[in-house]
């Protein structure tokens, strides 16, 4: 798993690269973005902020589920999956979410290989997704995890939504380049 901070000034560079070295592992060109979270609390707003910025963008071989208007979580998490396996088949499913870790690392973007288990900071029992994953640390776990994420910096939310969304594009657009060549 690779970790970038988000105030690192070359960090849509740095995710850009470990985000097209994912994709080089598979040989699928379909790709699925899950954004996982909700509007209805700022922490947990990570992956609607990338879903929106990304449905902006003319993506060829992209389909994104879950933006701020209609958002991918724990009530209809499994039923987008059961979409998804019936009308993307062979596709990359890269999942996309808010997480909490310590203090120290709050403000970092994680970009590794497998699924993650949505909703696990805040003790809910979810199916994992993804063929591979991006997790921002928005904010401190161990105490009070709802009530954390409720008062998580929106500015924070927003440039790691940001840094994201700008390098997931990029690599979009490198995958895309490749198969052309």
């Amino acid at each position: 798993m690779s970790r970038i901070h988000s105030h690192h000034p070359a960090a849509v560079q740095l995710c850009t690269k470990k985000i097209a070295h994912a994709l080089n592992q598979f040989s699928r060109q379909k790709i699925i973005c899950v954004c996982i979270g909700t509007d209805r609390s700022t922490g947990d707003a990570l992956g609607p902020l990338v879903g929106t910025m990304l449905q902006k963008q003319p993506l060829s071989g992209v389909h994104v589920f879950g933006t701020l208007d209609d958002p991918v979580h724990a009530l209809n998490l499994e039923s987008t999956m059961e979409h998804i396996t019936q009308h993307h088949q062979h596709a990359i499913i890269l999942a996309i979410d808010a997480c909490l870790g310590t203090s120290k690392n709050v403000g970092t973007i994680q970009i590794g290989l497998g699924p993650i288990k949505p909703g696990a900071g805040v003790n809910k029992d979810l199916p994992e997704i993804g063929h591979l994953h991006i997790t921002g640390i928005v904010n401190v776990s161990g105490f009070m995890e709802y009530f954390v994420l409720q008062n998580t910096r929106l500015s924070l939310v927003v440039r790691m939504a940001e840094i994201i969304s700008a390098s997931l594009l990029t690599a979009f657009q490198q995958q895309k380049q490749k198969q052309i060549l």
